[in-house]
């Protein structure tokens, strides 16, 4: 029996594989976007980690989202232990879901706006207060994230011929939340605990707050926009962790920004959480060691579990 990381890009997968190497953990990738899946096949017995992506289309892989979706239901139609299954999956792959689950769940989140298609566009746009921002509702790393000073602005635009369109077609219109201190807190949770939260800053302006190595290549410094924070209110922690149990989730980055207003605005839970390595080294519980041995810890729950079947 082994730890199966679902997945679609190699690049993020040398530092899983590292530490679950260093936990002694037998493991291995399940790359999907291509290939078959045998609906009246048996499942292998171990244990299933999901870190599909909703960035994965803009690495090539459109159909890797379906892919996975297909792949989680029939592992847990066979009772597998999935980690961030399938219901995970839909909030990772959807800002609208997320915000509706949070909001529910009441927790504060940017007013939004969900545009299907491109007629009502601009008519919807009217409505928001300037600035506001425009994101895909499948996205992540930040790509696709505008900020609009004017309607006019956004009204050019749209009228850009190069336009790209969402992957699913749904375009968020999302209020802008100045910040009372130029950063944006990520709060990350391992078997849905509390591990550590670090502060990204947002002074440069850019959306693109990805903290994996991998995502750096090629912009030097960028990495130095991170920072472990320690004054983290108990009460947003104790928000996250009720919300990740009740969807759940077992391992996700929740952020957050806290505004000059005096509000404190969750508006991403990132399923698919990468771990900055400059954070790693210096951080009290480096969150993917702690990844490692909770996946161990399960691995060895299940394969107990079917040695007792056995006997």
């Amino acid at each position: 029996m082994q730890v199966y990381v679902i997945h679609e890009n190699p690049d993020w997968y040398p530092p899983i594989d590292a530490a679950l190497r260093a936990e002694g953990v037998p493991h291995q990738q399940w790359l999907v976007g291509d290939g078959t899946l045998d609906l009246d096949a048996i499942p292998p017995g171990g244990v299933f980690w999901s870190r599909m992506s909703a960035s994965s289309h803009t690495r090539g892989h459109p159909f890797a989202k379906d892919h996975a979706r297909a792949i989680l239901r029939w592992l847990e139609s066979h009772g597998r232990r999935v980690v961030n299954g399938h219901r995970v999956l839909e909030l990772e792959v959807s800002k609208a879901d997320q915000l509706i689950a949070l909001r529910a769940a009441g927790i504060d989140v940017p007013r939004t706006v969900a545009v299907a298609g491109q007629r009502q566009l601009a008519a919807a746009a009217a409505g928001m207060p300037v600035p506001f921002i425009s994101k895909p509702n499948q996205g992540g790393k930040g790509l696709g994230v505008r900020r609009f000073d004017s309607h006019e602005e956004f009204a050019g635009y749209l009228s850009d011929t190069g336009l790209e369109q969402p992957a699913d077609g749904i375009t968020l219109l999302q209020e802008y939340l100045p910040a009372a201190a130029p950063f944006i807190t990520r709060v990350e949770i391992v078997g849905g605990e509390f591990v550590y939260a670090i502060t990204a800053d947002i002074s440069s302006g850019s959306f693109e707050l990805c903290p994996a190595e991998a995502c750096a290549v090629g912009e030097g410094p960028a990495r130095e926009i991170f920072a472990l924070r320690e004054d983290i209110d108990p009460r947003i922690l104790a928000r996250y962790t009720a919300f990740a149990r009740r969807h759940g989730i077992e391992i996700a980055g929740f952020e957050f920004i806290e505004t000059a207003d005096g509000r404190v605005v969750t508006y991403d839970v990132n399923t698919t959480t990468n771990y900055n390595p400059a954070i790693e080294v210096v951080a009290p519980r480096p969150a993917l060691r702690e990844v490692a041995r909770f996946l161990g810890a399960l691995l060895v729950r299940e394969a107990g579990a079917l040695h007792a079947e056995v006997r």
